[in-house]
């Protein structure tokens, strides 16, 4: 009998603090911002009012939805853009209710969700905690699910590159952007085994009709991991902890040790999958442009960027190297970004930094 592991849990910094995930998470809301009027459009062209008729009420899931605000933003996306195609349709009087179920680790700040839940929201709230690579929802239950800037993270690290042994063993490096092509195969597998299991739950859980749409980060077709703006974003904070090895603060055996869970599919990958799965319809497949962009030019984006790292893995890295070397490999992180990161974001073309919308219909 094959055994069953959890996904890991990597979730992002709780609390309302100076450095949490709901004073930093800019990146993705632009993401979310960016996917507006396409999210609009497709609702509006896509979904089957018809096949809602027996339910009095409208469930939608936020996949990965964190700690807000973000999530809100995108949740009153999706009701406005149903209640207008309600109203298209002459059916004013007919829209359901509407409630909404935000998702996310067990070990997600649902307090501080709840308690900043916008005093006029025109839905019922719940939270459901748990990993999307696990079984959320009764069978037939959800209309529309969302999820954005979060498909990236995978259920675990590939093992093989973090055992010796492994010839995708990956040394001094905790992604596979620019490491070997035995680390990019173990990592790819282990993306597509990921997204397989997240439509095939998917599938249990999304009525007839329903629609999810994907908002995510991705790998352009054709394009070599390391060439991909995004991949590098995640690739300094290796070279940053391997520079704290060199001089001694960290052993090098422990960024060995350390693989960040991180896959970013290229659409034909995605394509592949939904293909395979049989039940979803691609309805719209399209990049969008949201590059990684400073608050206030250039000068700003290695504070942001590494703002945005201390919001989203603080609690990972302390949790291997410690608490006492953060500031210090946020330090090197921001030279990184300064010195790298931005140069190559200049020359590299917009296909390289966009995010991937994908929206599907549940087949009938």
């Amino acid at each position: 009998m094959e055994s069953i592991r959890s996904p890991e849990v990597y979730t992002m910094k709780g609390g309302d603090g100076p450095h949490s995930y709901a004073k930093n998470s800019t990146l993705q809301r632009h993401v979310i911002e960016v996917a507006k009027e396409a999210m609009k459009e497709t609702i509006a062209e896509k979904l089957d009012v018809g096949a809602f008729n027996s339910s009095k009420t409208i469930k939608i899931a936020d996949l990965g939805c964190s700690v807000g605000p973000n999530t809100f933003e995108a949740v009153e996306t999706i009701i406005e853009a149903v209640r207008s195609k309600y109203g298209s349709q002459g059916l004013s009087s007919q829209i359901p209710q509407f409630q909404v179920f935000f998702n996310d680790h067990v070990s997600n700040d649902f307090n501080l969700l709840f308690t900043t839940l916008p005093r006029d929201k025109q839905y019922y709230a719940a939270g459901v905690p748990g990993s999307f690579y696990e079984r959320l929802f009764p069978e037939a239950s959800l209309h529309v699910v969302h999820s954005s800037s979060s498909l990236h993270w995978l259920s675990r690290v590939p093992e093989e590159v973090t055992n010796k042994n492994s010839p995708a063993w990956n040394k001094g490096r905790i992604h596979y952007a620019n490491s070997g092509d035995e680390v990019i195969r173990a990592y790819k597998a282990q993306g597509e085994r990921d997204m397989e299991k997240f439509l095939q739950l998917r599938a249990q859980e999304v009525v007839n009709g329903g629609l999810m749409l994907l908002n995510s980060t991705f790998n352009p077709n054709g394009t070599h991991p390391s060439q991909c703006v995004s991949h590098l974003f995640v690739d300094l904070i290796g070279s940053s902890l391997m520079e704290l090895a060199r001089k001694g603060r960290i052993s090098e055996e422990k960024v060995d040790s350390f693989n960040l869970p991180i896959y970013l599919m290229t659409p034909q990958e995605m394509e592949a999958a939904v293909e395979r799965n049989g039940c979803f319809s691609i309805e719209r497949i399209e990049t969008l442009a949201s590059r990684p962009r400073g608050n206030g030019g250039n000068e700003s984006l290695d504070h942001q960027m590494a703002a945005h790292i201390r919001a989203g893995m603080e609690d990972t890295i302390t949790q291997h190297f410690g608490e006492d070397i953060i500031d210090e490999l946020l330090d090197l992180y921001r030279k990184n970004i300064r010195e790298i990161f931005i140069p190559f974001l200049a020359k590299s073309d917009g296909a390289k930094g966009e995010s991937l919308l994908v929206v599907l219909k549940r087949k009938y």
